[in-house]
């Protein structure tokens, strides 16, 4: 009996696992425009098929096939080779920026038009800023000035005791949800503040309390980078999701953030509700403008270890006040 053996067969035969093993290479990304990172990427090995290995493989196995009284059924492990990019991660920069260190998410589904435009936009500002070792992070003095001046639109906003129309509504998303981020990064937070009440949107994927509002220039979010090293900001919207995420990227440090879940310690009863009258109403008219919502006293606690010690001990309290409905009504005859 005589045998033969077709390389190319054999790789004719491979070419469709050879294409569903193949994973490219990604090169690392750091590039600075107007003094902010303009574009940040982590690198991280590819593979590929190991032809050659695979032939040897098959050959070592050729032999006792031919000796075989009867057909048998061989096994061989698929070889694969990694392939390393040219620019590693710590090759890219000089700051200590190499992996993810935490991240934090929010939802704003139901948002209006203008509220998601401004939660993009104030996301966008505060993408690829670095934060230096040791320093303290403002959110207001990052973000700047927030109105119709600087791009932002009107939408709604908790002010003097109500929920009305104005200039950067939405921008407390923002802060919110990097406050999530700092949080499970473990990092020591220096200035925090709730809202005045229960926002529906920070409760569509979170318990109540893991809130931050800001109101510039007196209430502020601000944290301290304690790490060696830069932090990046890095920031992601989607409006099709209703997803808003913030990661933090540096290097680790053997921090271990332990969060518990929020402690509601009362709830309190909206007021009844409020009717206003509005002669730009027309008679027997009602339009409501606000919305009621219960009161609560909210706790969390955050212990943050460091080799096994404990370095943080938070707890973070909330008191949300309890919120009337209100209504315009009309009185023009």
């Amino acid at each position: 009996a005589s045998y033969q053996y077709d390389q190319n067969r054999l790789i004719e035969k491979v070419s469709l696992l050879k294409e569903s093993l193949y994973i490219e290479p990604i090169e690392a990304r750091f590039t600075f425009e107007n003094g902010k990172v303009a574009e940040f990427q982590t690198s991280s090995e590819g593979q590929e098929l190991d032809i050659e290995e695979l032939k040897t493989r098959i050959s070592s196995k050729t032999l006792s096939l031919v000796k075989a009284s009867r057909p048998q059924i061989i096994t061989i492990t698929i070889p694969v080779k990694i392939l390393h990019p040219k620019t590693t991660t710590d090759k890219a920069n000089n700051y200590g920026i190499k992996e993810l260190v935490a991240q934090g998410s929010s939802q704003f589904v139901g948002s209006i038009p203008n509220r998601m435009y401004n939660i993009a936009l104030a996301a966008t500002r505060l993408n690829g800023i670095l934060i230096k070792p040791g320093e303290t992070f403002s959110f207001n003095k990052a973000l700047g000035d927030i109105s119709v001046f600087t791009g932002y639109k009107q939408a709604y906003v908790i002010q003097n005791g109500r929920t009305v129309l104005g200039d950067g509504g939405g921008v407390c998303q923002v802060s919110t949800t990097f406050f999530r981020a700092v949080l499970n990064a473990g990092l020591p937070i220096v200035e925090r503040n709730p809202h005045a009440y229960r926002v529906s949107y920070y409760e569509q994927d979170s318990g109540p309390g893991f809130d931050a509002a800001i109101y510039v220039p007196s209430v502020d979010f601000k944290f301290k980078n304690d790490t060696e090293h830069y932090l990046l900001i890095k920031t992601d919207v989607n409006p099709d999701t209703g997803n808003l995420t913030f990661e933090l990227y540096g290097t680790k440090d053997n921090r271990e953030v332990i969060i518990s879940k929020p402690v509601i310690t009362s709830i309190t009863s909206s007021p009844e509700p409020l009717y206003i009258d509005d002669p730009t109403l027309t008679k027997n008219e009602v339009k409501q403008v606000d919305f009621a919502v219960p009161g609560a006293n909210v706790y969390f606690t955050r212990m943050v270890k460091k080799d096994g010690i404990i370095v943080q001990d938070d707890t973070f309290s909330s008191r949300y006040r309890p919120w009337q409905a209100v209504y315009m009504r009309g009185t023009k005859e």
